[in-house]
């Protein structure tokens, strides 16, 4: 993986690869740093289509990033933090809830048709690399579209990224 630049010449990005059939995702630094976590992607395997349930493939970036500073399980509903921090017991409370918790990555596409645009729109269908329970299992695909990490990791993983950074999400096969 090359690193990339932001338009209009500014610093080099980092890039991240996510590889649906390892359920890895892949960082590589400006620096040449990489570094390698396991995710968990969507249970119904890929696909583009709003409402599907399904993860997108293709050429993606950050468009924004949410939860700087909170403490790790915070849990947000509607990219906002609740007050709340994921807990067994909390968990207990509200059976059946998707947790996202820690950190935002939220995902916008960057190919007309394919994950951006009216039907198909990464950024529109609330795509995001967030964490989740950490009694979640990571390497197997149980999501609802979104891109789930472990909470330390994808705190992380936050803290190396910027808005811009380049996403690919790719299936090996």
């Amino acid at each position: 993986m090359a690193t990339s630049s932001e338009p209009g010449g500014q610093a080099p990005l980092p890039q991240l690869r996510i590889d649906l059939d390892r359920q890895i995702l892949l960082f590589q630094g400006v620096d040449g740093e990489r570094a390698e976590w396991p995710v968990s992607t969507a249970i119904k395997g890929p696909g583009e289509a709003q409402d599907s349930g399904r993860t997108p493939r293709g050429r993606h970036y950050v468009r924004a990033m949410v939860g700087h500073d909170q403490p790790q399980g915070t849990v947000f509903i509607a990219r906002r933090p609740t007050g709340e921090v994921w807990s067994p017991e909390l968990a207990a409370r509200h059976p059946g809830r998707d947790w996202i918790l820690s950190r935002i990555i939220w995902l916008c596409g960057r190919e007309w048709g394919v994950n951006r645009g009216p039907g198909v729109d990464t950024f529109r269908r609330f795509i995001y690399i967030h964490g989740t329970p950490d009694t979640e299992p990571m390497g197997v695909p149980r999501s609802h579209g979104c891109i789930r990490m472990h909470n330390r990791d994808v705190i992380d993983l936050f803290a190396r990224l910027r808005p811009g950074t380049p996403v690919v999400i790719v299936p090996e096969t």
